[in-house]
């Protein structure tokens, strides 16, 4: 017997696929990077993971439509900033559009200019590796130069389009 080909329609709406991803849990970060033009962009996402540890890669994702998307495109290097739970008000404003979401934020300089954020439970600084486009998003693939990690630092999580914290089982 032959394999399928393709995959068959969904069975499902997009709401009810929105609302069965939202309950994987997930850590929040904000991704960040530095225009040609030296403007500092930056924006919340959840969709981070690991991908190697050698050598060391990760990968996060971003909607095609997103203004920012030439920006992370072009760039040659980006950091990831997990977020820790004390920075909920910031994952919120740099998930919202037209916002600036630069003021009042401390950071310092990564790797291409990439803003690493004070306070975050971790940076990881990436050369951009690869890209893949994939339906409505492209799946950024960076190779991590520099990490750092804050011992101790309670994250900030997402489900069921929430936030959280952690809790000990």
């Amino acid at each position: 017997m032959n394999p399928p080909r393709q995959a068959q329609p969904p069975s499902f709406s997009a709401q009810e696929f929105r609302a069965a991803l939202g309950m994987f849990a997930t850590g929040v970060t904000i991704v960040t990077a530095r225009a040609a033009d030296g403007q500092v962009i930056g924006l919340t996402a959840n969709s981070f993971n690991s991908v190697s540890l050698s050598p060391p890669l990760v990968l996060w994702s971003l909607a095609r439509a997103a203004a920012s998307l030439p920006v992370f495109s072009g760039g040659s290097h980006y950091a990831i900033n997990v977020l820790a739970a004390d920075q909920k008000l910031l994952a919120e404003r740099f998930a919202k559009k037209g916002a600036d979401r630069w003021l009042g934020v401390t950071f310092d300089e990564g790797a291409g200019g990439a803003p690493l954020l004070h306070g975050a439970a971790a940076t990881f600084e990436c050369f951009n590796r690869s890209r893949y486009e994939e339906g409505d998003h492209v799946i950024f693939v960076g190779e991590v130069e520099r990490c750092t990690h804050r011992d101790g630092a309670t994250p900030l999580l997402f489900h069921g389009g929430r936030y959280f914290t952690e809790l000990p089982l």
